[in-house]
């Protein structure tokens, strides 16, 4: 029962990570060790799952999708979604600069945590970290755009932040944003709105199962060259939750009049208003070392090989 608990309280944490635009759900579970356990269970919902089912019975089913997880870390992602939606709101209307601090520090930490397991003497290696962290720094020059509202909209927007939420790095919520579609999802689960939800939520299962059946290849065939993809992107994330912005003018156009204002990076004694670096430097070495303890406790009551089955974590 603890483990399921345990289990559960991690889909809290990547719920909550999920709503904040610049992380990643992903993220989360990469972090807390469940993150290839859940690609490979996701990957078993296909048609012959549902076979299974026929021939031996709905207990070989729920096994051969792993079910008790999937059920348990995604009842904590839906409860995070609708009870704290409205909180990491607040905190990052209010207390945004803490709020980036501290999830810069979980980042940073993960990036070295995940680097420590990889062996840096292949070309390969270093090529696909260099590509996550392109990946990474072209997803930050997005510029917002607006699309339509509409429910086939909303389908295919969660088609697409879904993958990017199961990614460590690519926040679901920053690809809203730049789609113009955050405030549609907030708004939709303010008032739950169940027809815009609907939509969003079938996008989120076509693009789970399809985009996860790849992720899922692509560890169990190119391990560590994806993990090294993974720890670039999570790398180059880290220009996007950089706590202090500042917005300026992306240049002029065409006819010569300003574009649109830009969020730019700078220093602490740059950021125009009260840089707070104190509290946030705090909380960032607060993310940092939390990460370092949940990989000792997981470490530490994870089986010796061999000794035990696995169980959730």
């Amino acid at each position: 029962m603890r483990s399921y608990l345990i289990l559960w309280l991690k889909g809290v944490a990547m719920g909550a990570a999920d709503v904040v635009p610049g992380v990643s759900g992903g993220t989360v579970a990469f972090i807390t060790g469940i993150y290839e356990e859940l690609i490979d269970s996701l990957r078993g919902l296909t048609p012959s799952a549902l076979g299974v089912w026929r021939r031996e019975g709905i207990l070989a089913f729920w096994r051969r999708i792993n079910g008790s997880f999937l059920l348990t870390l995604f009842a904590g992602v839906l409860f995070s979604l609708f009870t704290l939606a409205n909180a990491v709101t607040y905190l990052l209307e209010h207390h945004a600069l803490l709020v980036w601090g501290f999830f810069f520090g979980l980042i940073l930490a993960s990036v070295l945590y995940v680097a420590r397991q990889l062996v840096w003497r292949s070309p390969g290696v270093w090529v696909a970290l260099l590509v996550g962290v392109a990946i990474a720094l072209v997803i930050s020059q997005l510029r917002p755009a607006q699309l339509p509202g509409e429910w086939w909209m909303v389908f295919i927007a969660g088609m697409i932040a879904i993958c990017a939420m199961i990614l460590p790095g690519i926040s679901g919520s920053f690809l809203l944003l730049m789609m113009g579609m955050y405030p549609v999802f907030l708004a939709a689960l303010s008032s739950f709105d169940v027809a815009i939800l609907a939509s969003f939520f079938g996008g989120c299962v076509v693009g789970l199962l399809a985009f996860s059946h790849l992720l899922s290849w692509l560890l169990h065939h190119y391990h560590a060259r994806t993990l090294a993809l993974l720890t670039g992107i999570l790398l180059g994330s880290l220009t996007i939750i950089w706590p202090w912005k500042q917005m300026v003018t992306a240049g002029l156009d065409h006819r010569g009049e300003p574009q649109a204002l830009v969020q730019v990076n700078v220093w602490p004694g740059n950021y125009p208003g009260e840089s707070l670096w104190p509290a946030v430097l705090a909380l960032a070495v607060l993310g940092f070392f939390l990460v370092l303890a949940v990989e000792w406790g997981a470490a530490k009551g994870r089986p010796k090989a061999g000794t035990e089955p696995r169980t959730p974590h």
